[in-house]
């Protein structure tokens, strides 16, 4: 009587057994993968993203344009002062530069405002800039007021309005825990510059700006800190040419 080989139920067992583990660390296995390539992902996207935004802010003070506006002009009772274009506040910054972001380099020069606001969960800050056309200077002058004095005795401040996010801002940086400008400011001691929080001198331009930018916490290894954005002030025309 012959007999035929075959497989016990143990055997199919212990075979059945490996096939599952062996499924289990292939599993385990592309789920890394694909953990490793998101990570890169994000880590390019990150990178894209923090280059993009100093590119921009590098290429935007770069066609800084000194620009002498009649502050006031938009009123009717007013007064016109003339004082040179800029706005310096811990978390808004104005002025005017040939560079545009709508028109992708250089075109119509803008009147630039940089600000921040929250984002829409609540959780951090944006860093945005709206872009106005700028044809003469009183397309400059009708947003700012003549100075004032300063409450705290010192020198006449200008004032503007507050920026408004629309439709048409652009969004530079996202998810910051914070955002602070910082004017240099030239000194006749030593270090012979320092660092000021507010510029409010209608009658000269700072120096240098510094763009301070903390990201939220977490993230993971992948997520770039951001570092802080740092640009001399070399205007490329006379202040008292202004723009015709």
């Amino acid at each position: 009587m012959s007999r035929r080989a075959g497989m016990t139920l143990l055997e199919v067992l212990i075979a059945v057994t490996l096939v599952s583990l062996l499924s289990v660390a292939m599993l385990y296995s592309v789920q890394a993968g694909l953990g490793s390539v998101a990570s890169i992902n994000r880590r390019v996207e990150s990178m894209r993203k923090a280059s993009g935004a100093q590119r921009t802010l590098e290429q935007q003070f770069a066609a800084f344009l000194p620009v002498v506006a009649p502050c006031g002009c938009a009123l009717p009772d007013a007064r016109p002062q003339s004082a040179l274009f800029f706005e310096g506040q811990p978390t808004v910054m104005r002025f005017v530069s040939a560079y545009s972001l709508a028109e992708s380099g250089r075109g119509q020069p803008q009147i630039l405002e940089l600000f921040t606001i929250p984002t829409p969960d609540g959780e951090g800050m944006r860093l945005m800039v709206n872009e106005r056309p700028y044809f003469s200077p009183y397309s400059a002058g009708a947003l700012c007021l003549p100075s004032v004095p300063d409450p705290q005795g010192g020198p006449p401040v200008l004032l503007f309005p507050a920026p408004q996010p629309s439709s048409a801002s652009f969004i530079l940086a996202d998810r910051l825990s914070s955002v602070a400008f910082a004017y240099q400011e030239p000194i006749r001691e030593a270090p012979f510059t320092h660092w000021v929080p507010t510029w409010i001198s209608p009658d000269a331009l700072p120096t240098a700006v510094r763009i301070d930018m903390t990201p939220l916490p977490g993230g993971g290894p992948s997520r770039l800190p951001l570092l802080p954005f740092y640009a001399r002030i070399r205007p490329n025309r006379s202040a008292n040419e202004g723009l015709n």
